[in-house]
């Protein structure tokens, strides 16, 4: 798919899903106060770094020392939810709109993650950062990060327009159902 129509595609899907978005910010307003959005920096095509922005799920809980508490022990009731059905990714569309990254391919991650990768980050960066990935559709935060890294090198390898329409349906699927590990090769 092409970067303009991708692009496009984003846009359709932003102004469409503006309602969901509103009530999103609202409750998210109301349970967790003024900030909605989160903001990090990823790694991009070619590993150059941008601002990723999803709805915040987690409050910023540190310990007596300044270092932020577990994960598990910050997400709030509705960011379980919203994990759970990836509904806290919609604010990414900005990023695909943006040419940040594309629908389907390997989940950006952190710099820091991709420069420990080494070539396998190198290669990695070689191809754009999507929304929703091979490794999504295939257990995601049930696999470990080697398991995920994998599982996005087989996407560079052998992904086609079949294999990002399977995982955009997969995607929805996840979103219904949950996440599963899946036997696949890699």
């Amino acid at each position: 798919m092409t970067s303009i129509l991708r692009r496009l595609l984003a846009a359709v899907a932003l102004v469409a899903l503006l309602p969901v978005n509103l009530i999103i910010a609202a409750l998210l307003r109301v349970l967790q106060g003024k900030n909605v959005l989160f903001r990090q920096t990823r790694s991009g095509l070619g590993c150059k770094p941008f601002t990723l922005v999803k709805f915040r799920t987690m409050r910023d809980l540190r310990d007596a020392d300044g270092q932020l508490l577990p994960d598990e022990d910050r997400v709030t009731g509705i960011g379980t939810f919203l994990r759970k059905t990836r509904l806290d990714e919609l604010p990414s569309l900005w990023n695909v709109v943006n040419g940040d990254i594309a629908i389907v391919g390997p989940r950006p991650l952190l710099p820091e993650t991709i420069a420990g990768l080494g070539e396998r980050g190198v290669k990695r960066g070689s191809v754009p950062p999507g929304l929703t990935g091979w490794a999504q559709v295939n257990g995601n935060t049930l696999l470990t990060l080697d398991e995920k890294i994998s599982l996005d090198l087989w996407y560079i390898d052998n992904g086609d327009w079949r294999t990002d329409l399977s995982i955009v349906i997969s995607t929805l699927g996840v979103m219904a159902t949950g996440e599963k590990r899946r036997r696949l090769q890699s």
